[in-house]
């Protein structure tokens, strides 16, 4: 077997979601890799990738990662549930040998934490819908009973900064997903299947109730980023240890073929992060 080319230590690792979303996945990336550099790449000229076709999405998916690899990037995080189920197979197949990592609903950790077997899931019309989830769905299914309501405009709504919105399409879904269980065996755990909906996740709680728990794939994708690359011999050490714990020490450069202004303000919001100082990635504006 061809031994994969060797990667270069100091190289960033590139992160690209359909818009704001993929904010939470680097969130626990900078947690997990506080050492490295990242390109974040919000494609939110062409949201929301979950109200769109296959074809369309898988294409955006190829056309970024190519931008990502050409810049440098030693990996490819695919911050989307969407983009990860309509595209992950094209990525892979364009690029063998590349480090990249895709995300998908928690389903199989959900199914071994219910004590009641019922577990909601809250996600885009597209994730919902893709083969990929139908897989999942059969492959854990067996261990609880999955009730899936697709959350349309939440992810516009979360994009737009639109607060009255998002409380009431949070509210709507999540308490559609709760109904679908019993007195006797409510749903007591909740799977946010949009990368999206972990910035609102205690607004998500505060409408579920103390007693369901919420799970998401950031903490997940960003360890097996971190084994992936350590693997490679590709993980970048700037004080000779590693897991020096101390974040920020990495920088991340911030790009988006949407608002410059929208990136920096969610950046500020859901990173606390004062100034991101985003600039408009023209290679992918058409």
């Amino acid at each position: 077997m061809q031994q994969a080319p060797a990667l270069p230590a100091d190289a960033p690792i590139g992160v690209f979601d359909s818009g704001l979303g993929g904010l939470s996945v680097l969130r626990s990336l900078r947690q997990t890799l506080p050492e490295e550099d990242f390109i974040y790449l919000a494609d939110s000229g062409f949201a929301p990738y979950g109200e769109r076709g296959d074809d369309f999405v898988r294409e955006r998916s190829l056309r970024i990662a190519a931008e990502l690899f050409d810049r440098g990037a030693k990996a490819v995080v695919v911050a989307c549930n969407t983009a990860t189920t309509a595209a992950i197979q094209a990525l892979r197949a364009r690029w063998p040998q590349a480090v990249l990592v895709g995300v998908e609903p928690a389903l199989k950790p959900a199914a071994l934490a219910t004590r009641t077997g019922q577990v909601g899931v809250l996600a885009t019309r597209g994730t919902l819908q893709s083969d990929k989830f139908r897989q999942l769905l059969d492959l854990h299914g067996a261990g609880a009973r999955f009730h899936c309501v697709a959350c349309d405009g939440l992810v516009a709504a979360i994009e737009a900064f639109d607060r009255d919105r998002v409380s009431a399409l949070i509210r709507q879904f999540t308490q559609t997903c709760l109904a679908s269980g019993t007195a006797a065996a409510p749903v007591d755990t909740l799977v946010l299947g949009c990368t999206h909906y972990p910035l609102v996740e205690a607004q998500i709680g505060g409408c579920a109730g103390p007693s369901v728990r919420l799970l998401d794939t950031g903490l997940p994708v960003a360890r097996q980023t971190r084994r992936l690359l350590e693997a490679r011999q590709a993980l970048r050490r700037t004080d000779g240890s590693e897991g020096s714990g101390k974040v920020g020490l990495g920088k991340v450069v911030w790009q988006t073929t949407g608002e410059p202004e929208r990136l920096n303000r969610a950046v500020a919001q859901w990173l606390q992060w004062a100034e991101a100082g985003s600039e408009t990635c023209q290679a992918l504006m058409a």
